[in-house]
Parts: structure tokens; C-alpha cells; sequence
């Protein structure tokens, strides 16, 4: 209990309040490592070693201690995909609320996967570290007392697809530095791996299903570009579970998975037994890229077909395969935090943000916006620069308008400078997305789960909420938007901290395609937000600077 006692209070949070919860303690240490994922050698992040990293296996209200040892020769910050840091935007990762982690030092994240029941991921986020690796699974699952809405499957899987270069991060932050682009994926992994070895042999099996048993599949994509479609030979996947919400169970043969996003299947080992591909390929691109990866019955020793499920062609076939994802209404489990969300659809919104992408060049070198603005990161986060009482120092808030008007067309002179939007605590805002370009974006907002409630072809207008899902709209973290479209969301903005809303193509977030979202509480007070950690890393002007009064009750 000395020990316990201990570890809270160095790390800044009351330990009446956390002494229930039980702890998992883990520690990371961040290195380089040669492997050849494509057959080529190149340099990648490892976590302990491992490529992927290792699995986060955790359960509603852990609390997760990580201590990250950084051994890379540039700094480094880890961010947890779709854990909503409730307070605490303090072990969120990002450079506009984190210092990185100094090359050869240690910072210990602590934080609580607090009611979020489903499937997510880790990712570096400082550079374009993530096209090193140094990505992973992170499961949430349920307390006992907790019903979900299906049996327990026989084991549970983790699958992380993305695309892939060959090119180091280091070559690819000096192409983007000089104004030219990182180009297309070399090839698509699936667990670190292509399925194949350089004579074209299949890779040993990634999973075992024993012949009449269900299996969990928690498949992730942690890509840079490239949409992506899942498929698995010759079984049907039920859907149960998108980033954190159960949803209505379809059967699919297919599922398009794109960037950033975590969905859950179960799957029936119901066919003759012997070895079946699954398959990742790219979507919406003009040469197609795929991986696979053997699933072996137990006891099998027959090789899979070499005939594989075709993809779907199109984004319109995409596009209603969303519209079928419904949230489970009945489920008792998995659902967001605010109070009355289930009857999202009836609160009333108080303030619509419109966000309209775009691409340009300043002073000869390619820039991605939002309603004009380039993002870049100061040297002192944001959200330390909000604590100690000098942001104006640092930067200017809402340096950009809600309503875009002929601010974003294609024409228009993008400026280069911190975009950070203020966002009044507790407001249910309708944020839209709008895509003016022939590819697939698609975007992340950290601290919150949001509402996907529509989508179309064309500019959106006010008329466009006539085609609002406002029943069972999947509550998630990221969404699509895509081509010359447009996409909808509702989020209530109740976790008090500054939280990034970011493209989550590496190339436009590295380029400026996102923005923060600063969320103040009108009182300092420990019900709406923690304290700084006592082992937060301090850095730019607030280096050295006395720390502000805590927060009190």
C-alpha cells in the first residue's frame, strides 16, 4: 500500500480517489531496430523490442501506468487512440499539451481507460514517427458486472493493418520539409507483416481457430494514406463493436476500415478445416496494395485456396456499408459519457463549427488547412501555456471563423500559424467535415466520442440535416469523409483540457491539416479537471516558471 501510496501522489492525483481501481504497470523502452517488413531492410521503432509493440489487455477503470524510456536520438511522445484521458488531457501525447520525452529520458504516463469498452491502439506522435512503427493494440474490456451483448469468444485477436514505406520517417520528413510529397505505400502489413517472404511463401499462421468455436477479431487501421477493406476467406464477420460502442450485429463479407478506425467481428470457425487468407488491400487507389495473413484451423495441414475474396469497387459501395452501421441501443455496455447522450438527437445545438480542407503552396512548399489555416505546433504546448496563465504569449485563439464562406476554395492564401479554437464547456456542438478533393479524409478528435451522423455528396447545408441520423448514430472517435463530400458529427464537449481534431493521413496532419480544441472550465476545480502531474515535463517558456495554485475540491 506504501508503494501505491507512493506512485500517486508523485504522480499528482489523489490517491482517496483512485486507491479502488486496480493498477497495471508497465515499462517501454523506445528503440531502433532493423527489420525488412517489405523484404526491404530498413530502420523502425520497437516497444521492448517488439514490432508491433506489445498489446495493451486492459479493463474498464485500470488505471495504466507506462513508463517510456526514450532511446531514439530525437524527441518522442506516445498517444493512445480513442482513450478519452477523462480530466486529463495531461497524458494525452500530442504536442500541444505534451513536452516530448528528451532523447536518453523517461516520462511515466498514468492515466484511467475510464467506461470505454472496446478496441483501440497506441501511436507516436511526435515527426512521422508512426511511419516507424512504434504502433500497437489497446483492449478495453469489460468488468464482469458489465453484460455485453454476446457470448465470450474462445480467444481474442488483434489485427493492425495499414500501408506501409520503405523509406525511412527521416527521408520522409525531409521530402515534406521541401515541399514535395511522400508519394504512395510501398505495400500493406498486416501485423507488421506482408503474409509473404521474398520467394513468396506464405508467412507461418498469425491465428488458430478450432473448428466450431467463435473468435474475436479487433481489427485496427494504423496506416498513413490508405483506406483500407478486410476480408477473410470464405467466412461471414459479425460486426459488434466500432471504437467503443456495441453496435447492431450485420453479417459482412468485407469491411472497409479506414484510417484510424477500430472495429470488433466475431467470427464462426464453421467451414472444412484447413488454412484461410485474410486479406487487407487499399481502396480508392489506382494500383492496389494488399497483405494477408494465414488463419489456421487446429490440426490443419491443407494450404488455403490461392482463390481470394475480390474488393468491393467504389466509394459509393463504402459509403452505404457506413449507412448500415447502427449504435445497439439495447446493449447496457460500451456507451459514451454524457448524461443523455442516449437521446443525442434531441439536445439542442448550440454552436456549428464547419471545417472546409484545402491545399496550397507557401513560399514554395505544400501546405494542407483547415478554413485557411496550416497548423503548426509552438515550442511551449498549449495547454501548459493555458496553466500557467500565458497564453497569450504563445498563441491567438480562433484564428479561424465557423462558417468557412469562400474562405477555403482552392484559390485561397493559406496562412501558416497555431490553430487553436476555443470551445465552451459542456456545449453539444455539430462539427461538419467538408472535402473539396478527389481522395478520402479522414479525421480524429482526441479527449471525446462523437456522433456520426450523416453524410453526402456535395457542400453541406442546413438542409442537410433533414438526412441526419438522429436515433442510433454509432458513437466513435474517428471518421471518413469522403470524396467532394461531406460528413457530420455531434459531440458534447465535457472533458475540460485542450484536445486535438486531426487528419489523420500522416502527410496532411504533418503539414498542417489540423487544429486543437481548447476546453475550459469556467472554475479551477478537481471535479472537472486534474491537476498538472507532479512528473509533467515542462519545456519553452514555462521552463522553469513557478507552478500556478492547484486545483481545489
Amino acid at each position: 500500500m506504501c508503494i501505491l501510496f507512493v506512485c500517486l501522489c508523485l504522480l499528482g492525483l489523489p490517491a482517496a480517489v483512485r486507491a479502488e481501481d486496480p493498477y497495471l504497470f508497465f515499462t517501454w523502452n523506445i528503440n531502433y531496430g532493423n527489420i525488412s517488413p517489405l523484404g526491404v531492410t530498413q530502420k523502425v521503432i520497437l516497444v521492448n523490442g517488439e514490432f508491433p509493440g506489445p498489446n495493451i489487455n486492459s479493463t474498464t477503470n485500470n488505471n495504466v501506468v507506462i513508463n517510456v524510456f526514450n532511446n531514439l536520438d530525437e524527441p518522442f511522445l506516445m498517444t493512445w487512440n480513442g482513450i478519452q484521458q477523462r480530466k486529463n488531457s495531461w497524458q494525452d501525447g500530442m504536442p500541444g499539451t505534451n513536452c516530448p520525452i528528451p532523447p536518453g529520458k523517461n516520462f511515466t504516463y498514468h492515466f484511467q481507460v475510464k467506461d470505454q469498452i472496446g478496441s483501440y491502439f497506441y501511436q507516436p506522435a511526435t515527426s512521422t514517427h508512426r511511419a516507424a512503427g512504434g504502433f500497437g493494440g489497446l483492449r478495453v474490456n469489460s468488468r464482469l458486472l458489465i453484460p455485453v451483448p454476446f457470448d465470450d469468444p474462445a480467444d481474442d485477436y488483434t489485427v493492425l493493418i495499414g500501408d506501409w514505406y520503405t523509406k525511412s520517417h527521416k527521408v520522409l520528413v525531409d521530402l515534406l520539409d521541401s515541399g514535395r510529397s511522400i508519394g504512395n505505400p510501398t505495400g500493406v502489413l498486416i501485423n507488421g507483416r506482408s503474409g509473404k517472404d521474398s520467394s513468396g511463401k506464405d508467412d507461418a499462421p498469425l491465428f488458430t481457430m478450432e473448428a466450431g468455436k467463435t473468435y474475436r477479431y479487433r481489427i485496427c487501421n494504423v496506416g498513413f494514406r490508405a483506406s483500407l477493406n478486410f476480408r477473410i476467406q470464405n467466412h461471414q464477420m459479425l460486426l459488434v463493436e466500432i471504437e467503443g460502442s456495441h453496435t447492431v450485429q450485420n453479417n459482412y463479407d468485407s469491411l472497409d476500415v479506414h484510417i484510424g478506425q477500430c472495429l470488433s467481428v466475431l467470427v464462426t470457425a464453421d467451414q472444412e478445416p484447413r488454412d484461410y487468407y485474410m486479406v487487407a488491400s487499399t481502396r480508392f487507389t489506382k494500383y492496389m496494395r494488399n497483405a494477408s495473413g494465414i488463419i489456421r484451423y487446429a490440426g490443419s495441414n491443407t494450404p488455403p485456396s490461392s482463390d481470394l475474396p475480390n474488393a468491393p469497387v467504389g466509394w459509393a459501395w463504402s459509403l452505404n456499408q457506413w449507412r448500415s452501421f447502427r449504435w445497439n441501443l439495447t446493449s447496457s455496455a460500451a456507451r459514451p459519457n454524457p448524461q443523455g447522450s442516449y437521446h443525442y438527437g434531441s439536445i439542442d445545438i448550440t454552436r456549428t463549427i464547419r471545417l472546409v480542407s484545402s491545399v496550397g503552396f507557401v513560399d514554395g512548399k505544400r501546405r494542407f488547412a483547415l478554413n485557411g489555416v496550416s497548423h503548426v505546433d509552438p515550442f511551449t504546448p498549449f495547454k501548459l501555456a493555458e496553466y500557467y496563465g500565458i497564453a497569450d504569449k504563445v498563441f491567438k485563439y480562433d484564428t479561424i471563423s465557423d462558417d468557412p464562406k469562400a474562405t477555403a476554395g482552392p484559390n485561397t492564401t493559406i496562412k501558416v500559424e497555431a490553430n487553436v479554437v476555443s470551445a465552451t464547456f459542456r456545449n453539444y456542438v455539430e462539427i461538419i467535415l467538408e472535402n473539396p478533393e478527389r481522395s478520402v479524409q479522414c479525421y480524429h478528435l482526441d479527449g471525446h466520442s462523437f456522433f456520426a451522423v450523416g453524410m453526402g455528396h456535395g457542400k453541406w447545408t442546413p438542409e442537410s440535416r433533414k438526412t441526419y441520423n438522429l436515433l442510433d448514430a454509432v458513437s466513435r472517435n474517428t471518421i471518413q469523409v469522403y470524396p467532394r463530400s461531406w460528413s457530420a458529427i455531434m459531440a458534447t464537449f465535457d472533458n475540460a483540457g485542450v484536445w486535438n481534431l486531426r487528419s489523420v493521413w500522416l502527410e496532411r496532419q504533418y503539414l498542417g491539416q489540423q487544429l486543437y480544441m481548447s476546453v475550459q472550465s469556467p472554475a479551477r476545480s478537481l471535479r472537472d479537471e486534474y491537476n498538472i502531474p507532479d512528473n509533467a515535463l515542462l519545456c519553452g517558456v514555462v521552463d522553469g516558471l513557478p507552478k500556478p495554485p492547484p486545483y481545489t475540491i
